[in-house]
């Protein structure tokens, strides 16, 4: 991952994002950072690889436009009905475990998506 810090920010305080909390801050190498929602991203927050993991049922409509205009940034919604991952990239992604969003961060900050071919949805079973 070129050296950089790998840095996940979880967006808002739903229990969906309380169960991602607890499944990735056990991951070594991982710094996990809480954002409330409604409160900006500041610069600092953004450097290196950056992912931002929200849930897609309690996020405000403003709040995801402010994220979209952030440059460099990985976004990640959570669907807690259908238990994907949508990956602003135009993919989706089961994510299940912590593991299956490890795989994802991984999978997009090197340009690979299941099919070859970037902007194409595809699905990432957890199956393992």
């Amino acid at each position: 991952m070129n050296g950089q810090p790998r840095r996940a920010i979880l967006y808002g305080n739903s229990l969906v994002m309380e169960g991602v909390r607890a499944s990735l801050a056990a991951l070594p190498g991982l710094e996990v950072l809480d954002q409330p929602v409604g409160v900006p991203l500041e610069p600092d927050q953004v450097k290196g690889s950056t992912t931002v993991i929200f849930d897609m049922s309690t996020i405000p409509p403003d709040c995801l436009r402010s994220l979209l205009q952030q440059p460099g940034l990985q976004l990640i919604g959570m669907d807690p009905e259908t238990h994907q991952a949508l990956v602003w990239s135009g993919r989706q992604a089961v994510a299940r475990m912590a593991a299956d969003l490890v795989d994802i961060i991984q999978k997009e900050r090197h340009g690979e998506a299941e099919n070859g071919r970037p902007g194409e949805q595809s699905a990432v079973n957890s199956e393992r």
